[in-house]
């Protein structure tokens, strides 16, 4: 069997931390969310919203990881790798801000290419604010808009994960691939 890197993808809010967690319970090589890990340490340095602060810094720092992610990816045994969030979300991101980014970004975009993409649909009924998602639903929504297009732009097909139990949605994915 070929080597897969999965990745999931969809707006803060949409379960894929749970999925990841869910699928690392059933004994699935998974690499977690680093937006997360970058964030906190950034509020112990003393800043509170690194991404809010100083967005280009937060988005290399973001991208930098994603790279080493894929390429430890490639690496393990397992012949697949489920990885919470991709390369492109950085860009997708930094479009949602409006800010400019360096070439180096849609580089990394167009040269280190995933097997397959899920995404998860916006869910209001899970949503929830915390210490490190500030985004309201809405802007979970435009954010969600912003991951399809550009993942589009380079070239997945997106397969949509429904809204259903942890369970049925883990029973989809596995079925996908």
């Amino acid at each position: 069997m070929q080597k897969q890197i999965i990745v999931l993808i969809g707006g803060p809010g949409t379960g894929k931390s749970t999925l990841i967690n869910e699928l690392v319970a059933r004994g699935y090589c998974c690499y977690p969310e680093i937006s997360r890990q970058v964030t906190l340490e950034a509020q112990q340095r003393g800043i509170d919203q690194l991404f809010l602060e100083q967005p280009l810094l937060f988005s290399e720092m973001l991208l930098q990881g994603r790279i080493k992610q894929y390429e430890d990816a490639l690496e393990e045994p397992d012949n697949v790798v489920f990885i919470d969030r991709g390369i492109p979300d950085v860009v997708a991101y930094m479009d949602y801000i409006g800010d400019e980014y360096p070439a180096h970004f849609t580089k990394a975009c167009e040269d280190i290419k995933y097997s397959k993409i899920f995404i998860l649909p916006p869910w209001e009924e899970i949503y929830e604010s915390d210490t490190e998602r500030y985004e309201n639903f809405e802007q979970a929504v435009t954010i969600q808009n912003h991951l399809v297009e550009t993942y589009k732009k380079y070239g997945y097909d997106l397969i949509e994960v429904p809204k259903d139990t942890v369970d049925n949605r883990i029973l989809y994915i596995l079925d996908k691939i």
